[in-house]
């Protein structure tokens, strides 16, 4: 790792927002489910809005939410999205009936759609271009080791204390999360940022403009399809695996949650890997993801189709791979996109990979429970982890291809930090 992350006090500062947030998000997630589905007795049906209320303001309002990212001052936005998501917390601890809980889950969902391209944005001020592979890298093992804690502390708080308590304990995550942001720098000087015109471009300019630098990046767009399908399958394929372990005559009970925590140690791996070894060429590893996660999810149908035993060893281990394998396709790609793209339109760049992330995340487990109810789940499984593979092999054949599309895309503003203020 490099000296100069190490020693760049805002960027660390930044990481301990995130923890803590994702940290929060767990919490809330969680303890509203435990409310609705055990308390209130909802339909699996009313359970399912509310991840959607969730997830459908991010994937909608990414794109304009980048823009706003990029318009105004990202430190004041995300503390002002912390702040007022930490009082929708408390409302969900007072709501008695769910339709409360839905406009509640979709307000904080378009704050969190604000506030992901912000902190993006955030990060290209911080970090300085060397030093950014490396930096994405620290961001993918903190989400990983959220995912792996998250649901674990997550469930022990509601049980100690009870849904209610925990939404308390949430809104002070948010708390937390603002203090830390507050102490990031509040302007940061850049020596190749563009000085402002007299005339600043008006909203529907600079929305537009985001979306050209994007089209204009071969690399943006192949990796943008790359990262979405191999989400959209490993969303489809994570809402099934409960469903295929079924078919094992002798599996644990706790199989599902062994292959879950195995998939976040991957994760970790990867990214502590990819922190170390910043020298990578991004497209044959994003591509070596992609083929991973289809290998490791064809072979676990495999394995359930020929009910092999040891299921205790062979389903962690292959979960572990398509973390790791996970890895691979976001981070470098992730890296990238913030090495190439002006610090003006990072905020634009991130808020449409996050929509189209967020669209994945919605469709993956829908599709993924048809497939499985018209195919069945094993050839569900087989099906779409052989087109991943086809699709990792589609892109080696035209690699050199997206290569020197990103390439051609004229040299980037690079957002050296050259002066702070507080």
């Amino acid at each position: 790792m490099e000296n100069g992350l190490l020693r760049n006090k805002g960027y660390w500062t930044l990481m301990a927002a995130q923890a803590v947030s994702s940290i929060g998000d767990w919490l809330s997630i969680v303890a509203v489910i435990t409310m609705v589905g055990l308390k209130w007795n909802a339909s699996p049906m009313e359970v399912s809005v509310i991840i959607l209320c969730l997830a459908i303001p991010m994937a909608l309002l990414g794109p304009l939410a980048g823009t706003v990212a990029d318009r105004f001052n990202r430190k004041a936005l995300m503390m002002t999205s912390d702040l007022i998501r930490a009082g929708l917390i408390l409302v969900l601890a007072v709501a008695d009936t769910i339709w409360i809980v839905y406009a509640t889950l979709f307000t904080i969902g378009v704050f969190s759609a604000v506030f992901i391209p912000a902190k993006n944005g955030k990060l290209k001020e911080l970090v300085a271009q060397d030093s950014m592979k490396g930096a994405m890298s620290i961001t993918s093992m903190i989400d990983s080791m959220t995912k792996v804690i998250g649901p674990l502390l997550s469930g022990l708080l509601v049980a100690a204390f009870g849904a209610k308590v925990v939404f308390f304990i949430d809104s002070g995550t948010f708390l937390v999360s603002a203090f830390l942001v507050l102490f990031l720098p509040k302007t940061i000087k850049l020596i190749a940022e563009k000085e402002e015109a007299e005339d600043k471009p008006s909203f529907r300019e600079e929305f537009k403009a985001g979306m050209t630098f994007i089209q204009s990046n071969r690399f943006m767009l192949a990796g943008l399809f790359f990262l979405g399908t191999s989400l959209l399958i490993l969303q489809l394929s994570d809402s099934q695996i409960i469903v295929l372990l079924r078919e094992l005559t002798a599996a644990s009970p706790d199989l599902f949650g062994y292959i879950v925590t195995s998939s976040g140690i991957g994760m970790f791996l990867a990214g502590m890997l990819l922190a170390k070894k910043t020298d990578y060429n991004a497209v044959p590893l994003m591509l070596t993801g992609v083929c991973g996660i289809g290998i490791s999810f064809g072979m676990m149908a495999v394995f359930t189709y020929f009910n092999l035993t040891l299921s205790l060893v062979w389903a962690p281990f292959l979960g572990l791979i398509a973390g790791f394998a996970a890895s691979l396709v976001f981070v470098p790609f992730q890296a990238t996109v913030q090495v190439e793209t002006p610090v003006h339109m990072t905020g634009r760049v991130f808020g449409v990979i996050n929509s189209v992330t967020t669209t994945a995340t919605i469709i993956g487990p829908l599709l993924g429970g048809w497939l499985a109810t018209v195919l069945g789940v094993i050839p569900t499984f087989i099906i779409t982890g052989s087109l991943l593979v086809l699709a990792a092999m589609i892109g080696y054949i035209n690699k050199g291809k997206i290569e020197r599309g990103s390439e051609d895309v004229s040299e980037s503003e690079q957002g050296t930090p050259a002066a702070t203020t507080s």
